[in-house]
């Protein structure tokens, strides 16, 4: 059954992909056959209206070419003086040639200095000097020939609209430059010609001088524009290239065109036409919209009805994954659950285990002085303190380790540490530290940071074994996007065998690890991470195979001050300065009665109470009791409970925690219980109660 069903979402998954390939293709290649079409027929209409614009371009300049041939044989031979003589009849016949031809606007006859000798516009002509125009200019060292000029306009007292000039030499009478006849065309003329034969939308013409001046164009534009050297027609003008084909972006206007240019014979002046791409586009999506009116509906109904078939063919494997989805979400999150409270539990037997092992030893201690004792109660602590490591791994693991933060200087925390971090390195490593000279407050736990630094250092070197350098830098810098104020970052760098991209996601997950199963348990980094995110922290890793690892851990920078570590001291535990009755709260009668045994080494009356409940009625009764230290978990009402109970209806007692494992630890911390952590020393216990008290002790 189940394969009848998987070949039946097959078949309709490949029929599904048939009626979107099969029409996909088709229409494809019924668009690339309309697009060449479009190319083909936008490349005729280009070249049709340059040969259109050419064949009149040449007619123009024909024309104006056989005016100035004219005027050239009515004043060949005469001298500037014959010529001002005659100059009222001269004005008379340029004016009549001039009005015979609508592109020009005027003709003029200049001598060898630049002065109009005579002018269709007027008589007698204006005494304005024009030596410094480029139609004169031209002619002044060599005969050119035909010379085609840029866009100028007339000058004062001169009026009207801009002109460019076709101008040639004066005939000689003794082979010296004797002045220049020239003609002003109008750029309106050929703009609006230009106009009329591009009626499509997009068209494009223009009369373009060899070096790029722009004479006229249309669509039309400001005067004196330029095609740019750099550009593809440009290029191509400068290389005297007399025909082509090719698609640019205007410098003048910043539009793609498709372009065909031709130059024209004898003159230094291209004609140019065109199409913008964008309407050669629009018309071909205009192609494929008629398609698509007739071809989309019927595909997207067959897409339609293949599709939801499948859909709900599907509906019923996707409702039975999901179940198992979610059976096995369900079961992961049991099992997670069970773990941690499992490693909570142990976590807390196996502390008041270790707290009855220490105070023990620190008993025996005190009563056994030969030295083969002593030697076997120093192997007892040594074994307490790698059990209570171990224990704070496995909470860290679980991310329920209560951490003790205070505010500490986050460079001063690592310097005091580095000896540590040499020691556990070889010698071939070098640890290289860098630190800001101000200081950098974070709240923290200073020995989960300092087995945090520990961890990275021994990974650090596992990664080279052939030596290396390890650098460390703290320093302060802005939040990222998701935080505001400054941070502290620590990086840690190596420059070991680094990480690879396969594994870099899962370093940080408990118990994995790439090392021997003699070389590490994988729970170095899951501890060091579980840290940072409890310190409300970010840590990161770059890394690339061969060139190192470098961690980067921040915290928030803390208004406060950093706090003073107070001095250890090798003498015997000091005695509070008056008697004082403490209320021991502790339900494990083993624990209790090592706590009682140091509290009562540091100079208190204990009375004990094996519940919460026991302890509020003794509170009730007794009058003396000035300091309350209790355990948080126990049966029935828990210690922080009771400790919030002695807040707020007995404000005068102080009151002190301790815990070897408690989801409510951060939740003591946070309002503001003193907390003690187990297994603890007589003196960590003296100086909690002691600094619970508020009372200055006698030394």
């Amino acid at each position: 059954m189940l394969k009848a069903q998987r070949d039946s979402i097959r078949l309709l998954r490949g029929i599904l992909v048939a009626s979107v390939v099969l029409p996909t293709a088709l229409f494809g290649y019924a668009a690339w056959l309309g697009y060449h079409n479009t190319n083909s027929i936008a490349d005729r209409q280009i070249d049709q209206t340059r040969d259109v614009i050419t064949e009149h371009a040449l007619k123009v300049f024909e024309s104006v070419e056989r005016s100035l041939a004219e005027i050239t044989e009515i004043v060949r031979d005469q001298s500037d003086s014959q010529i001002m003589d005659g100059e009222a009849t001269l004005h008379l016949r340029l004016k009549r040639i001039a009005a015979g031809s609508e592109q020009v606007k005027s003709l003029w006859i200049f001598d060898s200095r630049g002065r109009a000798l005579v002018s269709s516009l007027g008589h007698p002509p204006p005494t304005t000097d024009y030596s410094d125009r480029d139609y004169f200019q031209a002619h002044v060292e060599r005969d050119v020939g035909t010379f085609i000029g840029q866009i100028l306009r007339p000058r004062l007292p001169g009026a009207g609209a801009p002109f460019f000039s076709v101008s040639r030499r004066r005939p000689p009478s003794d082979g010296r430059f004797t002045g220049v006849i020239q003609a002003s065309l109008l750029p309106d003329y050929f703009e609006g010609f230009f106009a009329k034969i591009s009626r499509e939308a997009g068209g494009y013409a223009a009369l373009v001088r060899e070096d790029g001046s722009i004479l006229a164009r249309h669509p039309a534009i400001g005067r004196n524009a330029s095609i740019g050297p750099n550009s593809g027609l440009g290029k191509r003008m400068l290389a005297r290239d007399a025909e082509g084909t090719l698609t640019m972006t205007s410098a003048v206007d910043n539009v793609e065109r498709k372009l065909a240019y031709r130059k024209l014979a004898d003159l230094p002046v291209y004609v140019v036409s065109g199409l913008e791409t964008r309407a050669i586009r629009a018309n071909w999506l205009a192609t494929l919209g008629s398609y698509l009116i007739f071809g989309l509906p019927a595909t997207l109904a067959l897409i339609a009805i293949v599709m939801l078939a499948l859909t709900r063919t599907q509906r019923l494997y996707e409702e039975a994954s999901r179940r198992q989805t979610a059976e096995k979400a369900l079961k992961e999150a049991q099992r997670l659950e069970s773990l941690g409270r499992l490693t909570g539990g142990v976590a807390h037997d196996f502390n008041n285990l270790m707290m009855v092992v220490g105070g023990s030893a620190q008993r025996l201690r005190r009563r056994h002085s030969d030295p083969q004792d002593r030697r076997a109660l120093d192997m007892i602590d040594s074994a307490v303190d790698k059990a209570t490591a171990l224990t704070r791994q496995l909470l860290s693991f679980s991310r329920r380790h209560a951490v003790s933060a205070r505010v500490i200087d986050l460079a001063e925390c690592v310097d005091k540490f580095s000896d540590v971090l040499r020691q556990s390195v070889r010698r071939d490593i070098a640890i290289d530290i860098k630190r800001p000279a101000q200081p950098v407050p974070v709240r923290i736990d200073p020995n989960e940071f300092e087995i945090a630094l520990l961890n990275l250092a021994l990974n650090a070197r596992d990664a080279m074994p052939d030596g290396g350098r390890i650098a460390i830098a703290i320093k302060r810098q802005r939040g990222n996007a998701g935080r505001s104020g400054e941070v502290a970052v620590l990086t840690f760098s190596d420059n070991g065998s680094g990480i690879a991209e396969d594994i870099r996601d899962r370093i940080f997950e408990p118990f994995f690890t790439t090392k021997s199963v003699d070389r590490g348990t994988g729970l170095g980094l899951s501890q060091i991470y579980g840290f940072v995110q409890q310190s409300k922290g970010e840590i990161t890793v770059d890394s690339e195979l061969g060139r190192g690892t470098t961690f980067r851990l921040s915290f928030p920078i803390s208004d406060e001050a950093p706090h003073a570590e107070p001095a250890a001291a090798d003498q015997p535990p000091p005695r509070v300065a008056q008697p004082t009755t403490l209320l021991l709260v502790e339900d494990h009668p083993d624990v209790a009665a090592v706590a009682a045994d140091y509290a009562q080494q540091c100079g208190f009356d204990v009375i004990a109470a094996n519940s919460a409940e026991a302890a509020v009625e003794l509170l009730n009764r007794r009058r003396d009791i000035r300091l309350v230290f209790s355990d948080i978990v126990m049966p029935g009402m828990s210690g922080l409970e009771l400790a919030r109970l002695i807040r707020e209806h007995h404000p005068d007692i102080a009151v002190v925690l301790a815990s070897g494992y408690s989801d409510r630890s951060a939740t003591a911390v946070e309002e503001r219980f003193p907390l003690l952590q187990k297994p603890y020393t007589q003196q960590a216990l003296r100086d909690a109660l002691i600094g619970a008290l508020g009372t200055t002790a006698a030394i």
